[in-house]
């Protein structure tokens, strides 16, 4: 995949991360008391992971050619990092 085509699908993981801490800000009403203080520092931790990965994506848009692949790298882990948080809440309230 060339650079332009990354930067695409990038945007495109960024626009599905936002949408999907959306959706479990809306599941969280629906959780029973006991889940909700863990759903709540969960989600938290989660937002983070999204500011991060978000922060790499605009590294990836700046990046210069010498840096591209670390910049890649970097989003992609980001990316990993967020996919996981978000597979263990989503364990929490279906």
């Amino acid at each position: 995949m060339n650079r332009e085509e990354y930067k695409k699908e990038a945007k495109s993981t960024i626009d599905e991360v936002f949408n999907q801490i959306k959706e479990l800000e809306a599941k969280k009403e629906n959780a029973e008391e006991e889940v909700k203080s863990s759903y709540n520092e969960k989600l938290t931790e989660l937002k983070a992971k999204r500011d991060e990965m978000k922060n790499k994506y605009e590294d990836l848009l700046s990046s210069s050619e010498d840096k591209w692949e670390e910049v890649r790298d970097t989003f992609d882990t980001a990316s990993n990092s967020f996919k996981k948080g978000f597979a263990e809440l989503t364990t929490l309230v279906r």
